[in-house]
């Protein structure tokens, strides 16, 4: 689990943009704001929030970049949603659309004990399958 404080969902959902953003190269403002369909001003608030945790860098009419902890704290972000989406999917069946959607808010809320209980289910279920 993310070791910071005030990791709010909706902070989460910014730090987890702004990797995605990365992946394509500069980070602006504007992309995160149209992404996620907010305000600039939102944005810049929960960029000053983000930075005074030390997970990124961002100085006003510059690119944003993630610092070595913000990298790390997306990645678990991004490794719980890609996960949770896989399992969605795969062990329950849901359709991609609805697994995504459910994933972006099961990500948040779910304790590491169940995470984990859910990681070990689909573990069995793949070793199962092979074997069969």
């Amino acid at each position: 689990m993310l070791q910071n404080k005030v990791m709010t969902q909706s902070l989460e959902d910014y730090l987890e943009m702004v990797s995605f953003l990365a992946d394509d190269g500069e980070v602006r403002v504007t992309d995160i704001a149209s992404r996620l369909g907010v305000s600039k001003p939102s944005v810049l608030t929960a960029l000053k929030a983000l930075e005074e945790q030390g997970l990124l860098e961002h100085e006003r009419y510059r690119s944003v970049t993630l610092t070595r902890n913000g990298i790390a704290a997306a990645s678990e972000i991004r490794g719980r949603h890609n996960f949770l989406t896989s399992f969605l999917q795969e062990v329950v069946g849901v359709s991609p659309e609805t697994a995504e959607q459910d994933a972006c808010k099961m990500e948040h809320v779910l304790s590491e004990e169940t995470l984990k209980k859910m990681k070990t289910l689909a573990h069995a279920q793949k070793k199962k399958t092979r074997v069969l």
